[in-house]
């Protein structure tokens, strides 16, 4: 459950809360794009990595820090959203209603040891197939829209800006 008592409020009132997830992906020697989903810690389901908004950071660069603690990767998150998403987040005692805004993270380093590594696994899957273990629909269909001949155009302009 988030910390600041305002977000706390709104659930309690049956308002929407955001969230910001991370979708790590790269593109394998074939040209295939891949995603990295992770086992919730309670139900062991496959998820992506996701968290609170945090105070002082932007989207992006907590979507970064949700990656780097919860799936051990690290990245560049292209500028725009890949999407949003909602579902219910389940509470000790009720369940709220969350919209998750998406950020796609270029993975360039994959951890041995992370954060919560002892209390997660990791996948890498086509989107097809990480569509088929994802159970939150709108997530699902996310995911079935991704193609390495969408993304490639914002992670070469990306390194370009690098250089």
């Amino acid at each position: 459950m988030p910390k600041d008592k305002k977000t706390i409020r709104k659930a309690s009132k049956g308002e929407r809360i955001a969230q910001v997830a991370a979708i790590p992906f790269r593109v394998n020697e074939g040209g295939e794009l891949q995603v990295m989903l992770v086992t919730s810690r309670g139900t062991r389901r496959f998820i992506v990595p996701k968290g609170w908004p945090m105070k002082g950071k932007s989207g992006r660069q907590a979507a970064l820090i949700e990656a780097r603690e919860e799936a051990g990767v690290r990245g560049k998150a292209l500028k725009k959203p890949a999407g949003s998403y909602c579902y219910w987040k389940r509470l000790s005692t009720s369940f709220v209603h969350v919209v998750v805004t998406a950020y796609l993270i270029e993975v360039s380093e994959e951890l041995d040891a992370w954060q919560e590594a002892g209390a997660r696994q990791r996948a890498w899957l086509s989107p097809a197939d990480a569509a088929v273990l994802i159970d939150e629909p709108e997530l699902a269909t996310l995911m079935r829209s991704l193609s390495s001949a969408d993304l490639m155009p914002a992670v070469e302009a990306m390194a370009d800006a690098a250089s």
